[in-house]
Parts: structure tokens; C-alpha cells; sequence
């Protein structure tokens, strides 16, 4: 089967490969290709998603108040519907990734080798059936993690469910957990998959093998609260089947000097001044004398300065996100090594599972500081923000939000979890926040009106269909 690696035509190929505006998919849409194609378009799209810091369709760096707007700052306070920034996610997720991956998986099943494969075919289709399927659960548990109950079981065949319903989230996590587990079976190490097809591992198993145990460690800790049960056992066999253990071992997408496949950062920040630093995280730095601040954002005359949050500000005037933004090729990050080492602390500090949670606490923070470039500091700071058994919650869950400052989508699943850091709404806030941060997204308009039945079933289930409404897991 011959591979693919992502160019700018093939790119623009790939736009055949989505379907339309309704979330469960086009049925008239054409898939000619192979399944190595969709694995690198499915890959490029879920980074995209996770990574780009466009007002339309990811505002997390904004929610988490990394980053203030300059001159438009709706979403700042969160009017959300303005560009229709759910419809967008809810595309980007169930259509570009999901939708693609599916089909890979179809081909991968009808597949018939030629006489030339027939003895190494078998195990190469169960490979890839397994990373394919991690990259499905790893979408899902977005999904999940932004809406709470989503479409699930009927989500990707529109020609038997045109109006899917919605599953519990609850009962989604637990499939996802099962299936991971299948998955994390069937994947052999030293056997071949997509090859150069596969943008994250370039067909490395023993690589995705680390991922799909971390992907469960993620799955398992974000129980916690809800079900611990369940959550210390999953964890603990992510953590006995072995999980990223280093920077080397992180899930990223490289992208590439040239247009369209430049990182979706710099395709935002490259042409325009949309952005500029928070003073909830600047302040916060400052005040800690974190020298990872020189990575995360530009000095102005040799401070550094944010502004209030909601609050439009000139771009001269403020720190504006570092060189990592306005580089074309920085890689995009599905999963770190400093967040998993984060997961661990947490683990730790919860059920006293895997070692010291004081150790792995300081573990996490100079793996945040290594993969900023000023590992040597980290000892330094720890020693003057150490480990408080006390209000464990309130050490993870700020230093979390402080590493994970370039995976927003991530932080946000910390901060809802742990309640820190105490984030406070701005006082402009749209009425609908009711004068707190969003910890869910409002259902996409198109659900409410293409599939009004299910999507007011799955909103009265929840609780609401609001920004406050807590999900299943975030408990307190």
C-alpha cells in the first residue's frame, strides 16, 4: 500500500475527504483514497483543532486567560455564538477527524491483499485498526470533555442514524476505556502500520503504545471524582503497561514552512495582531519569578505586562505570545510528556498510587521547564513553590495550568477537574456565564434545529444547555 506524507496539493486533495456542515456527515461524499491518506488528514485536522488559537473555533488560551483579544473581545467573555464557534468544533471533530478515521477503518476492513502481503497483512491490519481507533477514543473524549453528552454510538453512520442520539457521557467514557484496552492488546510493538503515513510516530507501535497507555492514564484520572473505582484501576494499568516517559516520547505534528501545513498559530498570528498577553498568568509569573515567562511571551522594555481580562488593549503596549507562535513550524501537541507527568502526580497525591506525590510533583514542573528550554531553573522554583500535601489540588492544579500554557484545551480539563487556579469571569462577561468561567460549550445552534429531539433530550439530561453546567465527572 503506498504511503503519503502531507504536501500542500495533497492537502488540498484532503478537502474532498470532509463532508459538509451537518455534524454527522455528508452522505454524498466521495472517499477515494487509502487509509494511510485519512490517517495523515485525520492527524493534521485533530492538531489543528487542538492547537489553533482562531476566535472561531478554539477560544480555550482565552478561557484560561493565557491570552487577551486586542480589538474584538467577544469571545474573551465568552459570547461564543457570535461566530458560531460550537458549529465549528463540533465540524472540526465529528467531520474532519472523526468522519476521516471511520473511513480509514472501513478500507482497512475491505482491504484485500495481494498474494505479496498475505503473510504480513494480518498483523498490520490489527495494528492499524488499534491506532486508528485510539485517535477515535482521544477525539471522542474531547467531545466529551466540551459538551458532555454527544452523539456516540450512532454518530458516524448518517445513512442508518441521519439524527443521531446522545449517548450519556458517562457511559461513553466507560466504552472508550474498554476499547482503549482491546486496543492496547491487539497493538503489536514490532510490527508495521502506517509508516510514513503517520505524522505522530511514523508507524513507531512501541510509540503508540505509550500513547494509548497514556491516553488511559487521561481517561482514568478524569473519573476521579465520580467514580474512583473505576479511575484507580485504569490508571493503574496505564501506569503497569507504561506511559511517556520523557520529551522524546510526546505526540505532536510537525508542520512545515510552507502553506497550508504551517502551524495554525502562525497562521494566526503571522498576518495580524489579534493577540496579546493575560495579566491573570503574566501576573502570576511575574509574581513567582518563573523564567519560562521569556518563552511564553514578548517583554516590553524588559517587563512583562498583560492586560485585564475582556478588555480590548493596543498591541504595543502589551507582551504578546513568544517566538513559538509566530514559527511557522512549531510542532503541534496532542499529548505531552509534562502533562502525563502531571497526570502521575495527581495519581500519586490522590490514592498514593506510583511513587512520591512531592516527587512527582517536582518531576512534572522540570519537564515543563526542560521542554521550555530553561530546565536548569526548575530546581530553583520548586524549591521556592514546594509541594503542599495539605491543599494538593491547589499545587497541581496551579502548576498544571501554568506548564500546560500551550495545550489550553488540556489545562481547561485540569482546572474543571482540580478547581484551580481561581479564575475569576471578567465583569463584562455576556449575562449567559453568570459571572463565571464557561466549564462546558452550549450545544452547536445546527443541533438544536437539524436535530431538535435529540439535542433537547440530551440537554434536559444534562441539567441545561449552558456555559455553567457542570459535566458528569467535574464534581466539585
Amino acid at each position: 500500500m503506498k504511503k503519503y506524507i502531507i504536501t500542500p496539493i495533497l492537502a488540498l486533495l484532503f478537502v474532498g475527504c470532509t463532508t459538509g456542515d451537518d455534524v454527522n456527515l455528508d452522505p454524498h461524499a466521495a472517499y477515494d483514497t487509502t487509509q494511510e491518506s485519512l490517517v495523515t488528514f485525520a492527524q493534521k485536522e485533530l492538531s489543528d483543532y487542538m492547537n489553533t488559537p482562531s476566535v472561531n473555533e478554539n477560544n480555550f488560551r482565552l478561557t484560561m486567560q493565557y491570552w487577551q483579544e486586542t480589538i474584538y473581545v467577544n469571545e474573551s467573555n465568552y459570547d461564543f455564538t457570535n461566530r458560531n464557534v460550537s458549529n465549528n468544533v463540533w465540524t472540526d471533530n465529528y467531520v474532519n477527524v472523526l468522519k476521516n478515521l471511520d473511513q480509514a477503518e472501513q478500507i482497512i476492513k475491505a482491504y484485500v491483499p495481494p498474494p505479496s502481503e498475505l503473510s504480513t497483512w494480518p498483523a498490520k491490519k490489527t495494528n492499524q485498526l488499534a491506532i486508528v481507533d485510539m485517535m477515535k477514543i482521544y477525539t471522542y473524549q474531547v467531545l466529551v470533555d466540551t459538551y458532555g453528552d454527544i452523539p456516540y454510538t450512532q454518530a458516524l453512520n448518517i445513512d442508518v442514524y441521519p439524527l443521531p442520539k446522545y449517548d450519556k457521557a458517562s457511559d461513553i467514557y466507560s466504552s472508550l476505556i474498554s476499547k482503549l484496552e482491546t486496543d492496547l492488546s491487539n497493538l503489536a510493538t514490532n510490527g508495521s502500520s502506517f509508516g510514513a503515513g503517520d505524522i505522530y510516530y511514523k508507524g513507531n507501535n512501541a510509540q503508540w503504545k505509550k500513547f494509548g497507555n497514556s491516553l488511559l492514564l487521561k481517561l482514568g484520572i478524569a473519573l476521579a471524582d465520580v467514580n474512583p473505582t473505576l479511575a484507580q484501576t485504569t490508571v493503574n494499568k496505564a501506569i503497569t503497561g507504561g506511559v511517556l516517559a520523557s520529551p522524546q516520547d510526546d505526540c505532536k505534528f510537525q508542520y512545515l514552512a510552507a502553506s497550508p501545513n504551517e502551524n495554525p498559530m502562525f497562521q494566526e498570528t503571522g498576518s495580524r495582531d489579534d493577540f496579546i498577553a493575560g495579566k491573570t498568568l503574566v501576573d502570576y509569573m511575574n509574581a513567582s519569578n518563573d523564567t519560562r515567562i521569556s518563552k511564553y511571551y514578548t517583554d516590553v522594555d524588559g517587563s512583562y505586562i498583560g492586560q485585564v481580562i475582556g478588555a480590548p488593549g493596543e498591541f504595543s503596549e502589551f507582551s504578546n505570545a513568544g517566538e513559538f507562535a509566530y514559527t511557522a513550524t512549531t510542532p503541534g501537541v496532542i499529548l505531552s510528556y509534562t502533562e502525563v507527568a502531571f497526570y502521575l502526580a495527581e495519581a500519586a497525591a490522590r490514592w498514593g498510587i506510583g511513587g512520591s506525590p512531592s516527587a512527582l510533583y517536582s518531576t512534572a514542573i522540570t519537564a515543563s521547564f526542560t521542554e521550555w528550554g530553561v530546565g536548569a531553573d526548575a530546581a530553583a522554583y520548586i524549591a521556592a513553590h514546594p509541594y503542599d500535601a495539605s491543599n494538593w489540588k491547589k499545587s497541581i492544579g496551579e502548576q498544571a495550568w501554568v506548564a500546560l500554557y500551550n495545550q489550553a484545551v488540556t489545562s481547561w480539563n485540569f482546572y474543571r477537574r482540580l478547581d484551580y487556579p481561581l479564575l475569576v469571569a471578567p465583569t463584562t462577561a455576556i449575562p449567559n456565564a453568570n459571572g463565571k468561567v464557561p466549564v462546558r460549550l452550549q450545544y452547536p445552534a445546527a443541533e438544536a434545529t437539524t436535530n431538535g429531539t435529540n439535542y433537547a433530550a440530551a440537554s434536559a439530561a444534562i441539567g441545561g444547555d449552558r456555559l455553567t453546567t457542570k459535566l458528569f465527572w467535574d464534581k466539585f
